[in-house]
């Protein structure tokens, strides 16, 4: 049996949340969507620290992140991530509304699979989110650990 892993969605703002969560069950993709609203929140999510101290030990197929969050912005995220031994591997994909040059630059040095712009039009995001699902959760192939810290 295939055990389909978490995707992982940082997002603050809920209208985009709604239509992540819309435009994967319209997919059909049977992932479980996890929805995190900061920076501070996903490092505890992945390091099993605070209120996630005793979720199951596995690390998500793909995180979606948003640049622009309050109290840890998703570059921080990125870079604590990426030089994170037991988390570097797992696939990030920057969903934001930023088309800022710097941003876009310091996302790759930093170590992005993807940098998607969130595009304005509904229509498109709800397009654009389907095609990111499907390639990260269900064709990526990740190594063979996952990056998973327990192993």
């Amino acid at each position: 049996m295939i055990r389909l892993r978490k995707i992982l969605l940082v997002e603050d703002n809920p209208e985009d949340v709604e239509l992540t969560i819309e435009a994967f069950s319209v997919q059909n993709l049977a992932n479980r969507l996890i929805t995190l609203k900061d920076g501070v929140d996903v490092m505890e999510y992945l390091l099993y620290e605070g209120a996630y101290q005793n979720r199951e030990k596995e690390n998500p197929a793909v995180i979606l992140l948003d640049i622009k969050m309050p109290r840890m912005d998703g570059i921080e995220v990125l870079q604590a991530i990426r030089t994170n031994p037991e988390l570097k591997n797992i696939p990030i994909v920057m969903l934001t509304s930023s088309r800022e040059e710097p941003d876009l630059k310091k996302c790759y040095e930093l170590g992005v699979n993807a940098y998607v712009v969130k595009p304005v039009n509904f229509r498109d995001f709800f397009e654009a989110v389907k095609h990111l699902g499907v390639f990260w959760a269900m064709l990526n192939e990740l190594p063979q650990d996952g990056g998973n810290i327990n192993e």
